[in-house]
Parts: structure tokens; sequence; C-alpha cells
């Protein structure tokens, strides 16, 4: 055995936070601190917001013949919407989340299949909103991305029960809270949660989980499959 096999890798540490994730946060609370600071007259202009939300939010209509403001919009607001947030609060709320399931999703399906995976269900939950709704009101946050990775996650929990012989209680229960918390929320917010974008964003999750093949996750407290004689 060499010393450097000897050595518990850090990448092996439960506790540590991926890069991927920790860069992602800091990439969203650098976008948001910047137009916070120019929100408060800091640097720039107060009107830095509006103008990011211009040509960063999510249009509907520019699926619809409605001019974008510059030649690749249609396209590139798939992605940049979810860097965008509404506020502190709304910032504070989606990076928590991307702690917690982020985490757990890199560390099982590693950096490229994480990266790729938020992307996707990211563009998936932009797709879904420009289907469903016509709304002219510009849509932003990452929780596109990261009602993808809940699909990856519970769509796992879904194939390692299924391997192993187990009932779906516990399948039902997250589908359960996740629609009730949708429904919650929007009955709180008046309306102006995208919906869309969150049952997008999961169901891309769910598809990727199930092309990726045998779930990557496994319970700890499992040992290995009994061997067949």
């Amino acid at each position: 055995m060499t010393a450097r096999s000897a050595t518990p890798s850090r990448r092996a540490d439960p506790g540590a936070m991926p890069f991927a994730v920790a860069l992602l946060i800091g990439v969203n609370c650098l976008v948001e601190g910047l137009l916070q600071a120019a929100d408060h007259g800091v640097f720039a202009t107060p009107h830095l917001r509006g103008l990011a939300y211009e040509y960063g939010a999510f249009f509907s209509p520019l699926l619809r013949g409605a001019r974008p403001d510059y030649a690749a919009q249609p396209v590139t607001m798939f992605l940049s919407y979810a860097l965008l947030h509404a506020g502190w609060l709304h910032l504070l709320v989606n990076m928590l989340a991307l702690a917690g399931i982020g985490s757990e999703i890199a560390r099982a399906a590693g950096t490229a299949r994480f990266l790729a995976g938020y992307a996707l269900t990211a563009i998936g939950g932009a797709a879904c909103f420009g289907l469903l709704t016509a709304s002219p009101v510009p849509m932003v946050g990452a929780s596109g991305a990261l009602f993808g990775l809940l699909g990856i996650r519970i769509c796992w929990g879904y194939q390692e029960r299924r391997h192993y012989g187990e009932g779906m209680r516990d399948i039902w229960r997250a589908l359960f809270i996740l629609v009730a918390y949708n429904l919650v929320f929007w009955l709180l917010l008046h309306g102006q949660l995208a919906w869309e974008t969150h049952l997008g964003g999961f169901v891309a999750g769910w598809l990727l989980a199930l092309a990726w093949g045998r779930p990557i996750y496994r319970r700890r407290r499992r040992g290995p499959d009994p061997a067949r004689g």
C-alpha cells in the first residue's frame, strides 16, 4: 500500500461541500450582490437590476415572435435566468436548497454529471414555463434546476426501492410534499410562483436519472447484495 492510498482523500469527506456546488453558490451570490450594491447606489446605476432582468431573465413572449434585445437572447435566456434572483430572500432560500440537495447529488453523480444535470434541468424548467404560459412577466431564479435535482434524487429513490422490491410510500410522500409546497406558495404569492418551471425541472431531472441507468446513489446502511450460489 502506498502512502497516497493510505491517506484519506478529501473528496471522500461527506461533510465537505463539493467544489461544483460551492462554485454555483458563489456565482449566484456574486450576481445578486452586484445587483444589491447597484440597488443601494454603491456603484453603477440603480437601474442595473432592471437591465439584468431585461437581458438575462426568461421571457416567454420571445418564443412567440416578440423581438429580442439581442440575437442570441431567445437561446441564452434558457440558462441566464437561473443566475438571477428577485432579492436576498429569494437567493437565500435557493442557495440553502442547493447546498443541501446539490451536495448530495454532486457527491453521488460526480462533478461532470452534476453540472450537466444542473444546466439541463434549468433548461427543462424554462422550456416548460415557456410552453405553458405566455405571460410577459420575466422569470428568474435557480428553482428550476433545484427541482431538477430533486427529480434526480427522488427518481434514484424510486429505482432503488424497485431494485430491492420495497414499497413506494416514501416516494409518494415526497411527491405529495412537492405538490403541496407549490400549491401553498402559489397561493401565498398570489400566483407569482413559477410552478411551471418547477414542474419542467423536476420532469427533466427524473428523465435524466432514468437515462443515467442503474441508481448511482446507495443507502450506506446496506451491505452488498448477497452472493448467489
